[in-house]
């Protein structure tokens, strides 16, 4: 997620009783009562998000998500609202970001507070170091994150929360956590790259960043590694983070536009859907999956959609992130 206003200048809402959280960074994906087949009929046109609170993250029947502030370190925790509607610390100072949910139904947390890609365990919270250096050096501020079937995990590392601890790389980069543990750059030519995630297949990465003329770029991946990228959609109004459908759709949040632009495996846009905040991110969730939460500056939106997320497929409703 790019800098944006400290959120005590941003308007706080109260707990809806619908669904409501607090701040947004953090998505994975969902677990549980999932449709088994991507049936269904993508967004088209343009569309307008019901507002609700902030931030998503669906595991099981309830939303996680990354609570985010802006002070020195950027302080940041995992909260948990349930199917009660009640909102509970899940794990306390995660320091984390983006958000993604291994094939254990572990979290798998950005964190900038350690320089690094963390997993938390749950219950509980306990924290290892998934990825903490590459070249010898810690990393700027892992931001979002995309996991393979296989465990492969994919990060972007921009520089928006790098002064949260000591040191950093000396350039902003895409990198690849090999299940062994290796660490791999796929992209360094994004400057700031942001949002990541996976074609449905998984033979696909997208990756999209470079701030006001933004670009979604994607990537073949030939026997689990990404091949050379090309850009899909350019033009982008900073984008940040994303989402992808069981039809392989794109769904692409433009921070400053106050948009969420869905986009086809080709690049052909499809619908645009507006929200009145500036934006951060998206997952789909919800019992049938075909909720889709977006994040934004103090706010979290909701649109009942035609169709189910990709992680709804995987594995037969095993959860890897999008």
């Amino acid at each position: 997620m790019p800098p944006t206003l400290p959120l005590r200048f941003l308007p706080r809402l109260t707990l809806r009783l619908v669904l409501a959280l607090s701040v947004p960074l953090g998505l994975a994906v969902p677990h549980s009562a999932a449709a088994a087949q991507c049936a269904g009929v993508a967004p088209s046109g343009v569309l307008t998000a019901a507002r609700l609170y902030e931030g998503p993250v669906w595991i099981g029947d309830a939303l996680y998500f990354s609570d985010f502030t802006f002070g020195p370190g950027f302080p940041s925790r995992i909260q948990r609202l349930g199917p009660d509607g009640k909102v509970g610390t899940a794990i306390a100072d995660s320091g984390s970001n983006g958000l993604a949910v291994d094939a254990r139904g572990n979290i798998v947390a950005g964190t900038h507070k350690y320089k690094g890609v963390s997993r938390f365990a749950l219950p509980g919270g306990k924290r290892t170091l998934v990825a903490g250096t590459y070249d010898g050096q810690v990393f700027n501020s892992p931001n979002d994150l995309a996991i393979g079937a296989d465990g492969t995990i994919y990060f972007t590392d921009p520089a928006f929360q790098r002064d949260a601890a000591p040191g950093g790389q000396d350039t902003t980069r895409v990198y690849r956590v090999a299940p062994g543990g290796k660490v791999t750059v796929v992209e360094r030519g994004i400057a700031n790259p942001n949002g990541v995630a996976l074609s449905p297949a998984g033979d696909i990465l997208y990756v999209n960043g470079g701030g006001e003329h933004g670009v979604l770029r994607a990537y073949p991946i030939v026997r689990g590694v990404p091949g050379q990228g090309r850009d899909l959609v350019t033009g982008l109004a900073v984008p940040d983070g994303m989402t992808v459908d069981c039809q392989g759709n794109i769904y692409v949040t433009e921070h400053t536009a106050q948009r969420l632009r869905v986009f086809s495996p080709a690049g052909n846009e499809l619908a645009t859907i507006n929200v009145d905040a500036n934006i951060t991110n998206a997952a789909f969730g919800g019992a049938d999956g075909k909720t889709l939460f977006i994040t934004g500056a103090g706010a979290l939106w909701q649109i009942q959609l035609g169709l189910t997320g990709k992680a709804y497929q995987d594995q037969g409703g095993r959860n890897f992130n999008d």
